[in-house]
């Protein structure tokens, strides 16, 4: 059965790119978007997804902010910080909110990879 998952970016554009990306791959099934943290809480509790991609910079409600409440509400829920501003965002910091991976917008191939890894780590 696909996982399901939650896609939280302010663009528009990412957000499609992203559903596309995971659509494609027969393991994921692109279940909800959000274009701000404060969305992403609340889609999230509707929705109950497997995995959630979130953004760092977002208006309204930032990334890391959502993460933590995210990660409180649903612990079991692996967050990937996908992020054209990865390398300002400390590993310490992003583990401490709840991030189980921060990946770089420029890698998209290490984003499937690891949301494959982490849902058979969730899965298992």
């Amino acid at each position: 059965m696909p996982k399901s998952v939650l896609i939280v970016d302010d663009s528009s554009l990412i957000r499609k790119a992203l559903r596309r990306l995971f659509a494609s791959d027969k393991n994921f099934a692109a279940l909800a978007e959000a274009a701000n943290g404060r969305e992403a809480i609340e889609k999230a509790k509707e929705v109950n997804p497997d995995l959630i991609v979130i953004d760092l910079s977002m208006p309204l409600m930032d990334g890391l902010a959502a993460t933590r409440v995210l990660h409180r509400i649903m612990p079991r829920v692996p967050i990937i910080m996908y992020s054209a501003f990865s390398d300002a965002l400390p590993e310490e910091e992003a583990r401490g909110a709840g991030v189980s991976a921060v990946i770089s917008k420029s890698d998209v191939s290490s984003l499937m990879k690891k949301a494959r890894s982490l849902c058979d780590q969730k899965a298992a």
